[in-house]
């Protein structure tokens, strides 16, 4: 008799020393995708993975096989079915390996399959978003993706965070950039005769939304897709994207930095404690100081400079920097990197920005000149974090929407909120693939997304 198991239980149970459970499975049923088969012409190998586990399961199989000169000519990708002994080794690169009694082939793979046994560039894996999952790097960012999801939904409703779904086809413009998808059934203008009766776009924020239910059940958060039609072909731009975005309520600007602390704390214990492998894997082959880089961010207490000081220290700094520093500049990378890296040499909140490069629902402060803003800075990346206190004040709100020539129809119901038991509340963005590259050293935004959607690109 067998028992049918996954790489991952197997893994667990020998790396635990249960000689026990062990004992009682000598015989194992595998089930999964072939990443590399070799053979001498009496014995093969075949490193199995079936998805549930970074590393592969080694088999092992001989001449005796009653189907070797099948089993053989298995194709890299081809999916099988595998019964067979369980030994253990510990003394080789892998505690165990089955030795094969039985194999089954569920799905060949053709002889072109794009994957084989060398390394790929991420350029060309981007040509097959549909099979770089397959891949080693990939594998391991998109298993990573799923964990790290998991910390954010934990981090909140641990704490009683209430999950909201805000709308991802909306009237509002929530950043009053402009850079927007129009969602439209129509091929002209007539919007009074499209299908909502108006002009609506695909979603650049669910902040807005997010903050009607912050004045009903307090502490909340919206962890959804976002869309800029921005025509930006950075490494670090993406028309779609995943916004983590909180709103607490009866809290400040230094609620808000408290939370994003230990939120971003809170990430990157989790990530290290759940996919270890995943980690090991970026640490070797993506970026040797990744661990290092973000334990230190971890075991750092953040720093707090307000925006006017870190410009001071800028124009002090003995270095010739590619964009002039002035007030009122919105920071370029290189003075972000700057001021965390060299400075401050850790993690360091900004504060209080000029009014006129920030949103308009971020908070005047009383010199009229800046609002309670705050953008997290770590070093390797700069800015990773941006949040505010929401202005509350109805008619501070409504003469600061006029300054910036925003129309207000669309959006009464928001500057409602203000009138109708309105509070101090607080809340930030952190985009989820941009913290995917920051944990693992990725480069490029491309690569940490499923099927990245990018100007003039729509693989599948």
């Amino acid at each position: 008799m067998f028992e049918f198991m996954t790489i991952r239980e197997l893994y667990e149970i020998v790396m635990s020393g249960s000689h026990v459970e062990l004992d009682s499975m000598e015989y194992v049923q595998l089930q999964g995708w072939i990443r590399t088969n070799r053979c001498s012409g009496k014995l093969g190998f075949i490193e199995l993975n079936d998805g549930t586990y970074f590393r592969n399961a080694q088999l092992v199989y001989m001449q005796e096989l009653k189907n070797f000169s099948e089993v053989e000519k298995y194709p890299t990708g081809a999916a099988v079915t595998i019964t067979g002994k369980l030994k253990l080794t510990p003394q080789g690169k892998q505690p165990f390996e089955i030795v094969v009694t039985e194999a089954v082939l569920e799905g060949d793979c053709d002889r072109d399959y794009p994957l084989q046994k060398k390394r790929h560039s991420f350029e060309y894996m981007r040509e097959i978003p549909h099979l770089r999952p397959r891949a080693n790097t990939f594998y391991a960012i998109f298993r990573l993706r799923s964990v790290l999801s998991m910390a954010i939904h934990e981090f909140f409703q641990d704490q009683g965070f209430v999950y909201v779904h805000t709308p991802i086809i909306t009237g509002n413009d929530g950043e009053g950039a402009g850079e927007m998808f129009r969602a439209t059934t129509i091929d002209n203008t007539e919007f009074e005769n499209d299908f909502f009766g108006k002009e609506s776009f695909l979603t650049v924020t669910g902040q807005l939304h997010v903050e009607a239910f912050a004045m009903a059940f307090r502490d909340v958060y919206t962890f959804g897709p976002a869309f800029r039609a921005e025509n930006s072909n950075t490494s670090r731009h993406a028309s779609e994207f995943w916004m983590i975005e909180p709103e607490i309520a009866f809290a400040d600007l230094e609620d808000n930095m408290n939370l994003i602390e230990d939120m971003i704390k809170y990430c990157i214990d989790y990530v290290l404690e759940n996919a270890p492998e995943e980690m090991k894997f970026f640490n070797s082959m993506i970026d040797k100081e990744c661990i290092a880089r973000i334990a230190k961010v971890r075991d750092s207490e953040f720093k707090r400079m307000t925006y006017s000081e870190a410009i001071e220290l800028l124009k002090q700094a003995d270095v010739k920097f590619e964009n002039k520093v002035e007030w009122g500049m919105d920071l370029n990378s290189e003075h972000e990197r700057y001021i965390c890296e060299k400075i401050i040499d850790g993690p360091v909140f900004l504060t209080d920005y000029p009014k006129d490069i920030k949103a308009f629902y971020m908070r005047l402060n009383d010199d009229n000149q800046t609002v309670a803003a705050c953008d997290l800075l770590v070093p390797g990346v700069g800015e990773l974090v941006g949040g505010s206190q929401r202005e509350e004040r109805y008619d501070v709100l409504d003469k600061r929407m006029s300054e910036m020539g925003m129309t207000k129809d669309n959006l009464q119901w928001y500057m409602d909120l203000r009138r109708f038991g309105g509070c101090r509340h607080a809340g930030f963005g952190l985009g989820f693939d941009r913290l995917l590259m920051y944990l693992t050293g990725m480069q490029n935004i491309r690569d940490v997304e499923p099927f990245p959607r990018t100007p003039r690109n729509l693989v599948f």
